[in-house]
């Protein structure tokens, strides 16, 4: 899947918040309609079987809750792409990456062999299962979380045991930490915690570009990786520093520096960073310190401001406003407008971003902000992950095309806008603009009920922070403490009605950009004509 991830540390975002995000792309000529649902630990397998893939893996029995986006089509298989589990750890999984050929020579993706022949023949050749990737990811590592240190354990594991068949980079968060994690080959991976004062920029290219491997195999303070990581990098000279190994660049050693890149990715990355970094170095020009090609983008750095939930919205449905590069601007050429692939693309599925709110007891730490369809003519809005069930606008996406749910109706709009660009721009950004400030106030306001709820409730007294102080300071509290108040019903019930009234009002609004963009569209229709036989 061709992706685009960001991540903020919690000294980075305007909350003090850990923040992971990321667009869910499909590959080119392909859409697939996505659904979001909640998994309650009955209903999650105790034996999984990979529909691409085909491999089979066992699953232990005490799965958490969690939230999910998977597709409504399932001969592909769940795909369930970003979710929030009961003990308020986040994934995203995956931003496809890029490696190159001394990788993939050393450590083969594990891929589906099909069955040769028929069964009982003397020539037959069984199938041979292929590894775990992006359709299993999820599911397999999510329900048995309760920190995002130990996701990137689960899933390191996972990969070495049964392999994988493609390059991903995989984002886990929780209240304290955010970790990415990127695979290597066939069986090998690497994984970096998030600096808190930094974000880090992700456009489907392998992207870690600083790894501590004494750290990764010692004390694994910052870094993690496979055990036998740096025998696997000595052995096949994967290391290209011209000094000692202390400065190891995975970039290099694991990634891409194609012409392809150059169009596809690198791009991406540039104008994320130009906008949050617009005083750091020169962007533009033939003079500039980074350029839309550049192979020496960092992977994190701190931003000249606090991050906001708008800024991640507006740079992961950018098409490079401002530049030569916009193909709906009028700078540059026609041939500038296209050369570069745009970050809010026609094939987005959809964009989640996950929110873990140091200042909020446990039923409502967790805000999953999500949107459907092509960036640029959707809104991002909010719902909370710790309830019984999602609303029908969200969950219930079919795949026959029809306006009764979020995704269909907001792919409709975007074709339309995408036709008619200048004349539907102030509809489309009144809509993001209403319902950015509908969720604000309905956050606040479900916040303001909790706090009266969680007054009431017995809680540990090890967590002061449960008792609705405002504090940063997140107070310690038992797996088991966590799991028993997300599940606290009255809260639940608060939860649940604010996912309600949002999507409601998220329907609302929807229906009306709708009614507004096709009048513009159907008066600009090329068999259009002045004279009228009334």
């Amino acid at each position: 899947m061709s992706c685009t991830t960001i991540l903020v540390g919690k000294d980075a975002s305007y909350d003090g918040s850990t923040i992971i995000a990321r667009n869910e792309d499909s590959a080119n000529g392909e859409f697939d309609p996505k659904r979001f649902v909640i998994v309650h630990p009955e209903d999650q397998p105790r034996t999984y079987t990979s529909v691409i893939s085909h491999v089979t893996v066992e699953l232990p029995d005490n799965p958490l809750q969690y939230s999910a986006v998977p597709n409504a089509d399932l001969k592909q298989g769940q795909w369930a792409e970003a979710g929030v589990n009961e003990a308020n750890v986040a994934m995203s999984a995956t931003e496809t990456l890029t490696t190159n050929e001394r990788v993939l020579g050393a450590d083969p993706f594990v891929e589906y062999v099909p069955a040769v022949g028929k069964e009982g023949d003397a020539d037959y050749v069984p199938a041979r299962a292929g590894g775990i990737g992006e359709e299993d990811f999820v599911t397999l590592v999510l329900p048995y979380i309760r920190t995002a240190r130990e996701g990137v354990e689960r899933l390191g594991a996972l990969l070495e045991e049964y392999g994988t068949y493609e390059m991903n980079g995989v984002a886990f968060s929780d209240v304290d930490e955010i970790w990415w994690l990127e695979t290597v080959g066939g069986h090998h991976w690497i994984a970096r915690r998030v600096p808190d004062d930094s974000y880090v920029t992700m456009p489907n290219q392998l992207g870690i570009d600083e790894f501590d491997l004494e750290d990764a195999l010692g004390e694994q303070n910052d870094c993690m990786c496979s055990a036998d990581l740096m025998e696997f990098i000595e052995n096949n000279h994967l290391d290209l520093a011209v000094e000692d190994i202390s400065a190891f660049d995975p970039r290099d050693a694991f990634g891409s520096h194609s012409d392809a890149d150059h169009v596809y990715n690198t791009p991406r990355a540039w104008f994320m960073q130009r906008f949050f970094n617009p005083l750091d170095e020169v962007w533009d020009g033939p003079d500039a310190d980074h350029k839309p090609t550049s192979d020496d983008i960092p992977w994190a750095r701190q931003a000249d401001r606090k991050i906001t939930i708008e800024d991640v919205k507006y740079v992961l449905s950018s098409h490079y406003q401002g530049t030569p590069y916009d193909p709906y601007g009028t700078l540059g050429t026609d041939e500038t407008r296209h050369l570069f692939r745009p970050i809010g693309i026609n094939r987005q599925n959809h964009l989640a971003v996950m929110q873990i709110r140091p200042y909020r007891p446990q039923v409502d730490r967790a805000v999953q902000w999500l949107s459907f369809g092509s960036n640029p003519f959707n809104a991002l809005v909010p719902f909370f992950p710790n309830v019984n069930d999602t609303p029908a606008y969200l969950r219930d996406t079919t795949t026959r095309v029809t306006t009764e749910n979020l995704y269909w109706e907001n792919r409709i709009i975007a074709v339309m806008c995408d036709a008619q660009f200048a004349l539907t721009a102030n509809d489309v950004e009144r809509y993001q603009q209403r319902m950015g400030s509908f969720a604000n106030q309905l956050v606040a306001q479900t916040d303001a009920q909790i706090d009266e709820l969680v007054g009431t409730m017995e809680v540990p007294e090890s967590d002061d922070d449960m008792l609705g102080e405002t504090s940063t300071d997140v107070q310690p509290m038992e797996p088991e403490e966590i799991i028993a108040t997300v599940r606290n019903e009255a809260a639940r019930e608060i939860l649940g009605n604010a996912n309600e009234r949002m999507a409601t009002t998220l329907k609302s609004a929807t229906d009306r950009l709708l009614d507004s963009v096709l009048y513009t569209a159907s008066m600009h229709m090329k068999n259009g004509f002045n004279r009228s036989d009334n």
